[in-house]
């Protein structure tokens, strides 16, 4: 299966699992579920939520415990929180200010999630394999974004 195919599925099947249901959290979990039973080579995928204009807070998620609080603009994480923007990372060990939590992780894309604007959370998805994602990887979980955002 093509990536733009296979991705165009797990939008459908996120989409099926929240689109009538307004609960945050479950949607959170079922969509972490689906992610981390759906993509190959990963080893954590999840949320981390906004809690005070300077620090993320853990959320639903799949995969080894994690770190709990990040401030924003430090690490994978923050840095997509502070830009609003994608980050793709080839190599997390490379990126300056990376927070390793999961000493297993090699490569990461975070992306943020708006409501009303503003960030509500971020979507962090970890891989042990070094340049794991790639344009294809964040397009199609741009696309998944997209859907969730829609149920905020």
């Amino acid at each position: 299966m093509q990536k733009q195919d296979f991705y165009q599925t797990l939008v459908n099947q996120a989409n099926s699992l929240i689109c009538d249901e307004r609960n945050v959290i479950a949607n959170m979990a079922n969509i972490s579920a689906l992610l981390f039973t759906s993509l190959d080579d990963i080893n954590w995928a999840g949320f981390y939520l906004v809690d005070t204009p300077k620090e993320l807070v853990l959320g639903p998620f799949q995969g080894n415990p994690a770190c709990i609080r990040i401030p924003v603009g430090k690490g994978v994480c923050g840095t997509a929180a502070q830009s609003l923007e994608t980050q793709l990372v080839d190599d997390v060990h490379a990126f300056t200010g990376h927070i390793a939590c999961d000493a297993a992780s090699n490569s990461e894309i975070v992306i943020p999630i708006i409501k009303n604007g503003r960030l509500f959370a971020v979507l962090d998805i970890d891989s042990p394999r070094l340049a794991r994602f790639d344009k294809q990887d964040q397009v199609g979980l741009e696309a998944l974004v997209k859907c969730f955002e829609a149920t905020l």
